[in-house]
């Protein structure tokens, strides 16, 4: 696949619909020269978001193992917290409050299509944690969670949106979020000039 048509899938989650930032966040990616080919607003059920998250263990302990390290960054007692330093409880706890924050209000999803999408839109959007996001992101720009605070009120991190983290990933994301016909491609004005 040539470089201009990889896809990738962007989700903006509760806190970026709810504070008004889809018009933003939309402009950012299309400024940047990518394409918006499909863009849905919707309310996902539990159980779309339990099968949009990974199940397998790997993803499950890696999100442990990460809300244990901002633990003790913060010198924080995880057992005194939650219960549990267990990095696989920890880490299906985080899962569940995803679900819940994930279906607390309407989503948007969308595909967006470009030259390295997929990295470019994860630079666009800032890392995952929004305290370690540089200004001029969208999760620097506009969210000020931190994963030991929502970790203490036991929910979900608000960081704006989603974004896929591989092309693999990106297209497993779009064969689960979009029917062929909700996907439109077409030519930008600027594209005779990039390419």
């Amino acid at each position: 696949m040539h470089p201009k048509e990889e896809r990738t899938v962007v989700i903006v989650k509760p806190d970026g619909v709810r504070r008004g930032l889809i018009g933003e966040i939309v402009n950012r990616f299309e400024r940047r020269g990518l394409k918006i080919i499909a863009l849905e607003l919707f309310s996902a059920t539990k159980q779309q978001i339990d099968d949009h998250y990974p199940k397998d263990e790997k993803w499950i302990l890696r999100l442990g193992e990460k809300t244990l390290a901002n633990y003790t960054q913060y010198g924080i007692d995880a057992k005194a917290e939650l219960g549990t330093d267990d990095k696989k409880e920890i880490g299906l706890m985080v899962r569940g409050w995803l679900l819940d924050y994930m279906t607390s209000a309407p989503l948007v999803k969308m595909i967006v299509k470009g030259i390295h999408a997929v990295d470019m839109v994860r630079k666009i959007s800032g890392p995952t944690m929004p305290a370690a996001a540089e200004m001029g992101t969208i999760r620097g720009d506009f969210s000020v969670d931190d994963a030991s605070a929502a970790n203490r009120d036991k929910r979900a991190i608000h960081n704006i949106v989603h974004a896929s983290e591989t092309p693999q990933e990106a297209e497993h994301e779009i064969q689960f979020w979009f029917a062929p016909e909700e996907v439109h491609d077409y030519k930008r004005a600027e594209d005779d000039i990039m390419f």
